[in-house]
């Protein structure tokens, strides 16, 4: 019974169906409109793992994720058990260039110094071996010019106890320019909005990194202390026998997103909750476990966006009241936010991003096989278009005309070894809405003022002096709420 219990559970954090899912396919020509008319997807092209003629591309073997240059020219996509990043040009789809994550050694000039914070344990002779590199996801600087790709593993590290490595990308010539180790097992990055730090949520042992990138010269970026949200999981797993770490990973950190301001960072977990770490003390200092379970995380404007891979839905919240729940934090250190709003999507809602004006919300919904539009003001379905089995990364171009998609398939089911394009029509057109840290700031910062205390009162998890910084930030995060709500007020 404890054995069928187990099973369950993990069938639920994972949205892993429980019976066998037909496969589906993008159709090439495809045309969805939503019932306003407001929002058409069109399914324009396709780059397929299997079959043969011009839509086949060997390099497309298990895709993870997608990602649009800063200016849009150019698609990134990383085939995972290819051990290879695909460039495509946007506009034609044709392939312009393959990066191979294949090196002789885990050292050598294209390296940074060891950290110290990520010792191999379980290889000895891990840190000198050949090995190929399994690209997870990615992220841009600010200024679009260096690309960081994570991998999920070492190929040698069959079960993901060792550490991992992490690829830099200079965009201008698409050639690796530097490597540095990661913990175990790592998913998702995130630069800051100063693009200054970059945080590595490593989904294998509940631990985040950090690497400060702050100096011009890559060559001087250096590793800054990890830090640990709950405890550090201990990995002791076979050499020889292969266990599954996509499930029993601790909190199976994934969503990561920076607050305005950078002095926050939030970090989710799909077998936890959405976590809190403060970067000025480069601590955790507490959770939301009303935002449970859920996978990825995105901003945009004044709005926090976030996907729910088990419940097939997607939620939003305005930063502003991120902001004030943290101050307001709870004995514990528990922190519960108002005005969410919720919508149900497909079944396994995976990666999900937004317009440019901030109306609509894209998300690849894995189980249902399908792209899901919603409209953020009501937060309804829009319209939904066919993808191919299973979809699991996304992205929309930066003047979001397209949105791709890339599905892995499933061990068993079948499916995925696809990357699907969709050319978006807006009925009226979409302006550029960008975020404005300037609005956010004072009230991030005093947050993260307020949960650095190390001296506890005895009803409260802060200090005496702290609650003399919830009162000014209060007053702080009281006009910002105001303004937001004020500027969220439908316009006629």
């Amino acid at each position: 019974m404890k054995r069928l219990l187990l099973l369950l559970a993990c069938v639920m954090v994972m949205g892993l169906p429980t019976e066998a899912q037909p496969v589906g396919h993008a159709s090439k020509g495809e045309s969805v409109k939503s019932a306003d008319g407001k929002v058409t997807l069109t399914c324009v092209d396709r780059r397929l793992g299997f079959g043969s003629g011009s839509l086949f591309d060997p390099d497309v073997q298990s895709p993870k994720s997608a990602t649009f240059s800063a200016d849009g020219k150019k698609l990134y996509v990383n085939s995972l058990e290819g051990c290879r990043t695909i460039v495509y040009d946007a506009a034609t789809r044709r392939k312009l260039k393959t990066i191979k994550h294949e090196f002789t050694s885990g050292a050598g000039s294209l390296w940074l110094a060891p950290s110290g914070y990520y010792p191999f344990t379980h290889y000895k002779d891990g840190a000198s071996r050949p090995f190929r590199g399994k690209p997870v996801e990615e992220a841009l600087t600010p200024d679009g010019r260096y690309m960081f790709v994570p991998y999920y593993r070492r190929d040698f590290d069959l079960n993901a106890q060792d550490p991992s490595a992490l690829a830099v990308i200079d965009t201008r010539t698409d050639e690796i320019v530097l490597m540095t180790e990661t913990g175990p097992l790592p998913k998702m990055v995130r630069v800051s909005n100063d693009g200054r730090l970059l945080a590595i949520t490593h989904w294998g042992d509940n631990t985040v990194g950090f690497l400060d990138i702050s100096d011009p010269d890559p060559k001087k970026w250096r590793h800054l202390p990890p830090v640990t949200i709950g405890h550090k999981l201990n990995l002791n797993y076979s050499l020889t026998s292969a266990v599954n770490r996509d499930s029993g990973s601790g909190f199976l950190l994934r969503g990561t997103v920076f607050l305005p301001g950078d002095s926050l960072l939030l970090v989710s977990g799909m077998a936890g909750n959405v976590n809190v770490i403060d970067i000025r003390k480069m601590e955790w200092i507490g959770t939301f476990p009303q935002l449970a379970a859920v996978r990825h995380l995105t901003l945009r404007g004044d709005m926090l966006y976030l996907s729910r891979n088990s419940a097939g839905e997607v939620m939003t919240v305005p930063v502003a009241e991120v902001v004030r729940a943290i101050i307001e934090g709870r004995p514990g250190r528990e922190f519960r936010v108002k005005d969410l709003r919720t919508c149900k999507v497909g079944g396994g809602a995976r990666t999900l991003k937004v317009s440019p004006s901030g109306k609509y919300i894209f998300v690849a919904c894995n189980t249902a096989s399908a792209l899901y539009v919603v409209e953020t003001a009501s937060m309804k379905v829009m319209a939904k278009i066919t993808a191919d089995s299973f979809p699991v990364g996304l992205d929309i171009s930066p003047d979001g005309r397209m949105v791709v998609t890339t599905s892995q398939g499933r061990k068993g089911a079948g499916g995925g070894n696809a990357v699907d394009f969709f050319k978006i029509d807006y009925a009226e057109a979409e302006p550029v809405i960008l975020p404005s840290p300037s609005q956010d700031t004072a009230a991030t910062d005093s947050a993260a003022t307020a949960a650095s205390s190390s001296k506890p009162e005895a009803s409260s998890p802060y200090g005496a002096r702290t609650l003399l910084w919830f009162g000014l930030a209060a007053i702080v995060a009281t006009i910002v709420v105001t303004v937001v709500i004020i500027r969220r007020r439908p316009r006629r």
